[in-house]
């Protein structure tokens, strides 16, 4: 009886990531933006512990009547993407023809990736970038660029959803995760200092939030080469 109520307590918290995801979408609605990306924040830690508690408590097995697999892409296509997108649009980072194409683009464009079989590799990587754009709007209003630039990184990140290159799931990843989870809790800690500093930290904390997020971004491409070096250095043998 507690191993069930366990499983469908896990469900249950991932189902509150929506609750704060649309207390997000009010937020922006009236540009409190420091809200904004704190409701955010809420559903980001969220879904960063909902996987292991699913997969420690067997939510398949003792809470089927749950799909928590479709439960956690319905929450996650809300905080990861609508809820950014519209901050980047009402706080005109997405201006004109071109930032609303790529704005469209984007929702159509990552609503297709969700629902996208090949999504994760052989070692739970993900292939393509993982529309993360929950990650890329907080960037986006610490640094503060113009929204030509913003439409055009939006537009190759959305192009690169459905080019295989691996970007690390630090949690999920087994190679290098003890140095790949590490960086990911520090970018969410530096996330945290720039929400409480309403989105304008010191130096220091954009530059360590700039710096681990390249990690973030590119650790994966990396470890593709390497075990494609290593396949190949297998084959030979």
């Amino acid at each position: 009886m507690l191993a069930t109520a366990r499983a469908y307590a896990t469900h249950l918290l991932t189902a509150s990531g929506a609750v704060a995801g649309l207390l997000a979408l009010l937020a922006a609605a009236r540009a409190d933006w420091t809200a904004t990306f704190a409701w955010l924040g809420v559903a980001f830690v969220v879904d960063g512990i909902d996987g292991p508690l699913s997969r420690r408590y067997d939510t398949p097995t003792r809470a089927p009547i749950i799909d928590g697999v479709l439960l956690d892409l319905v929450v996650d296509y809300l905080t990861y993407v609508f809820v950014p997108l519209f901050a980047l649009i009402e706080a005109g980072f997405l201006e004109g023809a071109l930032g609303s194409a790529v704005a469209l683009g984007v929702a159509f464009a990552s609503a297709l990736y969700f629902a996208d079989t090949r999504m994760k590799t052989a070692d739970r990587s993900f292939s393509g970038f993982p529309a993360c754009w929950n990650m890329v709007a907080l960037v986006v209003f610490v640094v503060t660029p113009r929204p030509t630039t913003v439409a055009w990184l939006l537009g190759v990140l959305a192009v690169l959803m459905f080019v295989p290159v691996w970007f690390v799931h630090p949690v999920r990843t087994a190679r290098w995760r003890a140095v790949s989870l590490p960086v990911a809790v520090a970018w969410t800690v530096l996330a945290g200092l720039a929400v409480l500093a309403e989105l304008a930290p010191a130096a220091w904390v954009v530059t360590a939030l700039a710096v681990t997020g390249v990690y973030l971004l590119g650790i994966g491409a990396v470890q593709q080469v390497v075990a494609r070096g290593a396949a190949a250095r297998s084959g030979v043998a």
